[in-house]
């Protein structure tokens, strides 16, 4: 699991990562949805292959030279107020299982950044987005198809608060605390 963003330090990135490692954004629960996501996230995300805590992803691998500009549109973003975001069920990934979500301010938020950063983006992160929580990847889609199926049985429509947005580097597996941003 990536250290906690609130111990970001500066210096050099550990492990051989030079500042020109990718960029990834992603949007920051509540300290309680977090926690649930991480629970689930343990407990079916095959161990050998869990750097991560739970997240939502809104940019995969956005240019580590341009971390400053990055920085600053978004903080700039997140002058927002913070705002709740619908769990609305569960996505089958083939050979995971993520948890679908749904806020339109998240859709204008990420919108807005991605026309900022058009030049710079990826072909995956061009798509269309579809906000998720994987709680299982990389495993058989039997097992994947199961887990849905016990999940969705249980699943009840919630909201939870998003409070900000995080700024990290990819080392390979592991990211790297870059800052936090946190909605008014």
């Amino acid at each position: 699991m990536p250290p906690d963003p609130r111990s970001a330090r500066a210096g050099p990135l550990h492990e051989g990562r030079s500042s020109t490692s990718p960029l990834i954004v992603t949007l920051l629960l509540d300290p309680e949805a977090q926690e649930r996501f991480d629970r689930l996230r343990a407990a079916h995300f095959p161990v050998e292959r869990n750097h991560l805590s739970a997240h939502v992803t809104l940019f995969h691998a956005l240019p580590g030279d341009h971390v400053d500009a990055v920085s600053a549109d978004l903080a700039d973003a997140a002058r927002c107020p913070a705002f709740d975001v619908a769990v609305t069920g569960l996505r089958l990934l083939g050979r995971g299982v993520a948890y679908t979500l749904q806020a339109p301010e998240l859709t204008a938020l990420r919108a807005g950044l991605a026309a900022a950063w058009e030049p710079w983006l990826t072909p995956q992160d061009g798509q269309r987005h579809a906000p998720h929580v994987t709680v299982q990847n990389k495993v058989e889609p039997a097992v994947a198809r199961a887990l849905r199926d016990r999940l969705a049985a249980e699943f009840v429509p919630h909201r939870v608060g998003a409070r900000g947005l995080g700024l990290w580097r990819y080392l390979g597996g592991p990211w790297a605390p870059v800052a936090e941003y946190p909605f008014r």
